[in-house]
């Protein structure tokens, strides 16, 4: 049986997914929209988390054990449009890195599924 590698093993690996968050922080932060959210966070334990998540979602050996999303952003008033342009930073940055459409896409589905427990305001819905 042929198994094709983990998107995780695709991308380089953990190396790589750290550089991708390294970087997702510093266009994050620099985005005066997005840097009051981040006022008084423990950026370092953040970085490590997210490094857990991103390589849990590209397949990596390692499970997220971190807190539950929407319990993790509880409290923060994050909207929709800062959700996206978050989303956005994410994109750029992994398109940098030379990640490949089939892995942005299945990143894209993820941040669809759990945006609905990481935002504060009621999402619209179509007519």
């Amino acid at each position: 049986m042929i198994t094709s590698p983990s998107y995780y093993d695709q991308i380089g690996g953990a190396p790589v997914v750290r550089d991708v968050v390294d970087r997702f922080y510093v266009r994050v932060l620099g985005d005066d929209d997005l840097k009051p959210y981040f006022t008084g966070v423990d950026m370092p334990r953040l970085k490590r988390h997210m490094v857990m998540l991103l390589c849990s979602v590209l397949g990596g050996p390692e499970p997220y054990e971190g807190r539950d999303l929407g319990e993790a952003h509880a409290g923060m008033g994050i909207t929709s449009d800062h959700y996206d342009k978050v989303g956005d930073h994410l994109f750029a940055v992994l398109q940098d890195s030379g990640v490949g459409e089939d892995i942005l896409r299945d990143v894209g589905l993820v941040l669809g599924k759990v945006k609905s427990s990481i935002v504060a305001e009621p999402m619209e819905t179509a007519d």
